[in-house]
């Protein structure tokens, strides 16, 4: 079984078109996303399930992967560009490459990333690999950054022209011009590890803020403050929270949340936050295809509003995510945004979570609604849905609303296990519209539905 899941993992489609979570032929979590060139390129950490020898029941990450997408529902995934085998001063069994970041400055692409060193280092440290292009490929630098002792490295591009990079519980210093040092005229203090004393670069932006396991800094500007976003643990899992200042060193003033914790208890959640085409997201992780097992994690989207004053609206998870859906796609209807009472999602194969779920249960009064799909390119007069009922069913595809115009009706017979049904279809809507799938009759389950 082991051997099947780690051939499933290898796995590497050129590309993926999915609503949340966004990447769905493999885990990726710790997202990191940048826009550049036009297009928003993601830098997730990369779970794996562990190889024998390695803790079982810990986080698992041995590479990055990039990926790209003009309308954050289409992704590119452009391959592996930093591995854990291929960094000289990274120990080649580490299986610790967590969090990572990449900017774009003078020129180049910097990616930060952290690891454990060899053998006789101790600790973490961070690193950087450098390249032409977003999607490289990626020249690692021989030593990490002197200075660095820690994880999840972040760098924030500020408006006086310096460049800052934040790590591991909100520690934040400034980087020289090459941005591959810390700059001489940093800030130092002497900190207390129990017994210990220790010399750290920078400051410390979360002093004195909730930060109980904080980790995963990511820090960005806008209409003149500095944003110190960050994940914590409130009671047992982690919430995504965030602090304000006028200055990227700080000091910085605690806000509240971004993200309460899961609901379904998964321990962790990173993330990070853009603006791309005049819209702001959060992007954040949860365990949706490894349900049993929360060091597994996918990456979500979601919409972030800023209320007048500069603070964030707290951001619900949704199943729906964001982006437009072409209506000659599959639509992955259990990625809903809205549902009935009297139905409900399962997993498609619990033994292959990565084939996602169905509708289920729809039955006679029920409905399931897909909001922002877009018909602009549907040129013929056909659906298909995949669908399954144990007797007969009728199902009405309409637009707009669960009692809207019928765009067609599908009568379904006895199919277990799926079946694939082509139905001619009868006025279209014109440009985006929600898409509703009602049941008339009986008892069906969908799959997804798709227009010629």
């Amino acid at each position: 079984m082991k051997n099947v899941l780690a051939a499933l993992l290898l796995m590497s489609t050129l590309s993926a078109s999915a609503q949340n979570p966004v990447i769905r032929d493999q885990f990726s979590a710790d997202p990191t996303a940048r826009v550049f060139n036009g297009k928003v390129y993601l830098y997730p950490s990369h779970d794996i399930v562990p190889p024998q020898g390695q803790r079982q029941d810990w986080f698992c990450m041995e590479d990055y992967h990039v990926f790209s997408s003009e309308n954050l529902t289409d992704w590119t995934d452009h391959g592996m560009i930093v591995t854990q085998n291929k960094v000289p001063w990274v120990r080649p069994d580490s299986y610790s490459m967590w969090a990572p970041d990449c900017i774009y400055r003078n020129g180049k692409y910097y990616f930060y990333f952290p690891s454990a060193p060899a053998a006789g280092r101790g600790g973490f440290g961070v690193g950087v690999a450098i390249a032409d292009h977003p999607e490289g490929p990626f020249i690692p630098e021989p030593e990490p950054i002197a200075g660095i002792n820690g994880i999840d490295p972040c760098v924030l591009q500020a408006s006086d022209g310096n460049a800052y990079i934040f790590w591991g519980n909100g520690r934040c210093a400034k980087l020289k011009e090459n941005m591959k040092e810390l700059a001489d005229d940093n800030p130092k203090e002497t900190v207390r590890w129990g017994n210990r004393e220790m010399e750290m670069v920078g400051v410390s932006c979360l002093q004195g803020l909730p930060n109980r396991q904080a980790e995963g800094p990511f820090a960005f500007e806008y209409n003149g403050n500095y944003y110190l976003t960050y994940p914590y643990v409130r009671k047992d899992t982690e919430v995504l929270a965030y602090a304000m200042s006028k200055n990227p060193m700080g000091p910085y003033e605690y806000k509240g949340l971004i993200m309460a914790e899961h609901a379904n208890g998964c321990w962790t959640n990173h993330h990070s936050i853009i603006n791309y085409q005049g819209q702001w997201y959060l992007f954040y992780h949860h365990n949706e295809f490894s349900p049993n097992d929360d060091k597994r994690r996918s990456v979500c989207i979601d919409s972030l509003f800023f209320n007048p004053d500069g603070t964030i609206q707290e951001v619900k998870p949704t199943l729906r995510g964001v982006g437009l859906t072409a209506a000659t796609s599959k639509i992955q209807i259990d990625r809903y945004s809205a549902i009935s009472k009297n139905a409900d999602m399962h997993y498609l194969d619990t033994t292959n979570y990565f084939k996602g779920w169905c509708v289920d249960f729809l039955q006679k009064g029920s409905w399931v609604r897909y909001n922002a799909v877009d018909f602009a390119k549907v040129s013929g007069n056909k659906v298909s849905l995949m669908v399954k009922t144990d007797g007969k069913a009728t199902l009405t595809v309409r637009a707009g609303s669960a009692d809207g115009k019928p765009i067609a009706v599908v009568k379904i017979k006895r199919s277990t296990p799926w079946a694939l049904v082509n139905v001619k279809t009868k006025a279209l809507p014109k440009g985006v519209a929600d898409l509703f799938v009602t049941c008339d009759d009986g008892e069906a389950s969908v799959d997804w539905v798709q227009f010629k």
